[in-house]
């Protein structure tokens, strides 16, 4: 297989994955995710519960795996000064023009409409309770004083953080030999990977539970939980690159684990997984037993069915996987107007759901593509958004990666 017809799929597989990101925020006011967020729909009876774990056990891991699976590519074409300026650019600019600008505006817009105390003007939010230079309210409802956050953007926050740590272990070992990983996708390596990370999971979430975010070091937004699968993705990912193992995944193998991970969402839909957020329990046990082999059996599932199905070219899938980027960072500020507006409209919770889905997929690649890309000031602060950079990047890559 050649690497031009290998980065195809992979085009398919982020817009899948974009557009899954987004569906599991624009439910969020409608019932079942148990956790924060900005717009709040008092009037709706619907529950999303089943939807939020399917989604949340595999979709940001192999999101992961797709990053990650670039940081060896670019590093060993850009070399270390060139791979660090190139990371500082592509994420770090995004990551702190979001930190400053998008999170302390929908931070602000909560803090008016829904938190009950006096109106502040955005300076006066800004500098008193968004980086907590004033005296933290009475009843503060949080949920963290001040209001600093990444939001939804930490999963870049870790991803810029992953890749420094990759260029940082590339040159402490540089002259050391360590043996090479290998992941060999047969059905006995993924069962042993998945029985591993369950019961890492396991461990941890018998003190962290689901949906509590801590922030490490003071600055990382970390979600334990979840934590040793996000991790373990990105270490094959980057195996990925190194050994090309996911284009060694047979059909048969593919077929099997796709048709287990459908096999046990419908188990969660009707009702047969004992649902728990943590602690030392068996129904803790068994929900991160479920949900890592969930998460692990999807991945494999559809990395192999969008390899051998998708990989071909398509103009149209290439312009909407190069506004993934872009759409991750701006999807939330633009759910909240859709959600916001949706309020007042007499319908079901899950009608107003599947609006704000299709809504939000539609009017976040419609600005990102037509709007951020077309002006040269706004496009340098979303440059992982940069179509022309993007395609010579990959051009350069397939050259290397034969």
């Amino acid at each position: 297989m050649s690497p031009t017809t290998r980065i195809h799929f992979m085009d398919y597989l982020k817009v899948f994955l974009s557009c899954t990101v987004i569906i599991h925020h624009a439910g969020q006011p409608y019932g079942g995710s148990n956790g924060f967020w900005y717009v709040q729909d008092s009037g709706v009876d619907s529950d999303l519960g089943a939807f939020f774990g399917i989604n949340a056990a595999f979709n940001m891991s192999l999101y992961f795996f797709l990053s990650a699976y670039f940081i060896p590519l670019a590093y060993k074409h850009k070399g270390n000064i060139g791979f660090f300026k190139d990371r500082l650019k592509r994420i770090g600019i995004p990551l702190l023009f979001g930190f400053l600008v998008i999170i302390p505006l929908i931070m602000f817009f909560y803090y008016n409409e829904y938190r009950g105390y006096p109106t502040l003007s955005f300076f006066e939010y800004y500098k008193n309770v968004y980086f907590g230079f004033g005296e933290q309210p009475l009843n503060w409802t949080g949920p963290t004083w001040p209001d600093l956050n990444f939001g939804h953007l930490w999963f870049i926050e870790h991803l810029l953080i992953y890749s420094l740590l990759y260029l940082l272990l590339m040159n402490l070992f540089k002259n050391i030999k360590l043996p090479k990983m290998a992941f060999i996708p047969n059905n006995k390596s993924i069962f042993i990977f998945a029985i591993i990370i369950s019961f890492i999971t396991y461990l941890v979430r018998t003190k962290y539970e689901l949906d509590e975010w801590i922030g490490v070091l003071g600055f990382i937004q970390m979600e334990y939980a979840h934590f040793p699968q996000y991790l373990a993705f990105v270490i094959l990912g980057i195996t990925a690159a190194k050994s090309n193992w996911i284009h060694q995944i047979s059909a048969k193998v593919g077929t099997f684990w796709l048709s287990f991970g459908i096999l046990l969402i419908i188990l969660n839909v009707i009702g047969l997984v004992p649902h728990s957020r943590g602690g030392w329990d068996g129904d803790s046990l068994i929900y991160a037993i479920y949900e890592t082999f969930l998460c692990t059996a999807l991945s494999i599932g559809l990395i192999e069915l969008f390899q051998r199905k998708l990989n071909r070219k398509s103009k149209w899938v290439e312009i909407l996987s190069k506004n993934t980027f872009c759409v991750y960072v701006i999807q939330t500020p633009v759910l909240m107007g859709i959600q916001y507006a949706l309020i007042s409209v007499p319908v079901s919770g899950y009608i107003k759901f599947g609006l704000a889905s299709f809504l939000g997929i539609v009017l976040s690649h419609f600005i990102s593509y037509f709007i951020i890309r077309k002006i040269p000031v706004i496009s340098l602060l979303f440059s992982g958004n940069n179509p022309r950079r993007s395609e010579k990047f990959v051009a350069r890559l397939n050259k290397k990666t034969v």
